[in-house]
């Protein structure tokens, strides 16, 4: 049974074997429709199904259908079904449901109803119907469906209207699900010592305690980055970012002219912050996935009515990691303020904000804790500015030890023990060799890499799909094999692109299958 696995069938093997154990069973074992001579039933609405089934290894060990168009087959059989379901709920229908007698005694029931109840949540749906053999009424009920209504079918092949509920469903078996790899930018994948940070008892903002504790995290991000004052906020990314550009607005004046770097979803981003706080800007764009023209950038910030460049450091759509230092250098020789992005950078690369005016960063990601603190850094002390709003004047966060508003003690207690037991230089040396063995395997799975080696953050490779392929099916196949990777967001898709993130702790053992599962499940939609 160790060697059973569950996926979407995709291969023509596969829908074959599907059809033959449809035939066995519900022709030949339950009576439910007439014998073939050739041994196969193809389902009436086989059009229409996804096949969740157990694998032994190529041999069919259990399926099931999914299937969320109405007519349902169980519509035919008992008159107004919605009468007995709950009012304002998604409903599937779960039909064929087999398993060879050989592997009914293990797990593959379980398995299939678990990828099934992914599987199903993930396309919208709450609630799954089924019409249950009266043989097997014990095995469903364990699985956890609920009977209503009267029976159906026929005397020989009697059947039990039976509803699961599927959230319910994920809870019951989670304790049996395998860990997953998580490989997205965020919520990344967190060391035990953090979650047990996270669930202690609150304490008040106001306290003593939480002071002490306020300026242990803003003295350890400080060294971290060489940032000389860090406010936090509480709140994503985008957060940090309008607080950025409301200092902006206040310390240039809307007549002040800058310039937006934009290789990417977030530097495009960034132009959005400007354009609804006013700031006028021009903007540096190149293609996505490449590299600025520095001797460009420093041309536009020669221009005598230039007075900041705004850029994102690590651009999380791409992986491209953009040039820190040359950027700096610029602003330097130019007398120009420098505003940047470091989201995606701080935690996963050396990064010294040294000379950089504000930067925005957040506690999940590259530093290992819950979402739900930003913050900004900055190289100067910052006055209040009454005509910003209160919670983006960055002049009202005050001293090291307090914040102006109520916050969650429980996400700063995370992210301090997060940076307390991190050793950050041994982290980057690990994830930049990490990334390297990653992006050399991956191309030898004949696999397109976006980003240039020589500009790639370790923490994002971007992986370009053949145009014919939809990276979003790629990436709902990787999660049911327990691959979490970043796919789903607009600009992704749009593209075909996935993404493997390494923000979290993860080493080779646990990646080493991954370059040529990817290359299978792209193959597999190839051929």
């Amino acid at each position: 049974m160790a060697a059973v696995r569950f996926k979407i069938a995709s291969e023509a093997s596969e829908i074959e074997q599907v059809h033959r154990l449809n035939h066995a069973t519900f022709a030949e074992e339950i009576p439910q429709h007439p014998r073939s001579a050739d041994g196969l039933l193809v389902d009436r609405f086989h059009d229409e199904n996804t096949y969740v089934i157990a694998l032994d290894g190529d041999r069919l060990a259990g399926m099931l259908a999914l299937r969320g168009t109405r007519p349902f087959s169980l519509d035919s059989k008992l008159e107004d079904l919605d009468r007995y379901l709950p009012a304002g709920r998604s409903v599937c229908e779960i039909r064929l449901l087999a398993v060879p007698r050989e592997y009914r005694k293990g797990t593959v029931f379980r398995g299939l109803i678990q990828l099934a109840t992914q599987h199903g949540l993930r396309q919208g749906y709450d609630l799954a119907v089924i019409s249950g053999t009266v043989r097997q009424l014990r095995l469903y009920g364990h699985l956890g469906f609920q009977p209503f209504g009267p029976r159906v079918g026929s005397e020989d092949a009697p059947f039990q209207p039976m509803s699961l509920t599927l959230e319910d469903a994920r809870e019951r078996w989670k304790a049996f699900e395998p860990e997953r790899v998580r490989l997205q930018p965020g919520p990344v994948s967190l060391h035990p010592g953090v979650r047990r940070a996270f669930a202690a008892p609150p304490i008040s903002h106001r306290c003593g305690e939480f002071a002490g504790m306020l300026r242990d995290v803003k003295a350890r991000l400080r060294e971290l980055t060489g940032a000389g004052r860090v406010s936090l906020l509480f709140g994503s990314g985008t957060l940090a970012n309008d607080a950025v550009a409301a200092q902006i607005s206040h310390e240039g004046g809307i007549g002040g002219i800058g310039v937006i770097l934009a290789n990417g979803e977030f530097g495009e981003r960034l132009c959005d912050h400007a354009g609804r706080f006013g700031l006028a800007h021009s903007v540096l764009r190149t293609e996505w996935g490449s590299v600025f023209d520095y001797n460009r950038v420093d041309d536009l910030a020669a221009q005598p009515d230039c007075e900041w460049i705004w850029a994102v450091h690590c651009e999380t759509s791409t992986g491209v990691l953009n040039d820190l230092n040359a950027l700096r250098d610029i602003c330097r020789h130019r007398g120009r303020r420098l505003y940047l992005d470091c989201i995606s950078s701080i935690g996963t690369v050396p990064v010294s904000l040294a000379g950089v005016r504000l930067a925005s960063g957040v506690s999940g990601k590259g530093l290992g804790s819950f979402a739900g603190i930003s913050m900004v850094f900055h190289d100067h002390a910052i006055t209040p500015a009454p005509g910003l709003p209160r919670y983006l004047d960055l002049g009202c966060y005050g001293r090291e030890d307090e914040v102006p508003y109520t916050v969650c003690s429980n996400l700063v207690v995370a992210l301090r023990a997060a940076l307390v037991r991190q050793r950050f230089e041994e982290r980057f040396s690990h994830l930049e060799n990490l990334a390297s063995w990653l992006r050399a395997a991956l191309r030898d799975q004949g696999l397109c890499i976006l980003a240039p080696d020589a500009h790639a953050s370790p923490a994002v490779t971007t992986i370009v799909l053949p145009p014919e392929v939809d990276s979003y099916r790629v990436g709902c196949a990787l999660e049911e094999r327990g691959y979490e990777l970043s796919y789903s967001s607009s600009y992704l898709r749009e593209r075909s692109w996935i993404q493997i993130c390494l923000m979290g702790e993860h080493g080779r053992e646990e990646l080493a299958l991954l370059p040529r599962l990817v290359s299978d499940v792209i193959a597999g939609q190839t051929g």
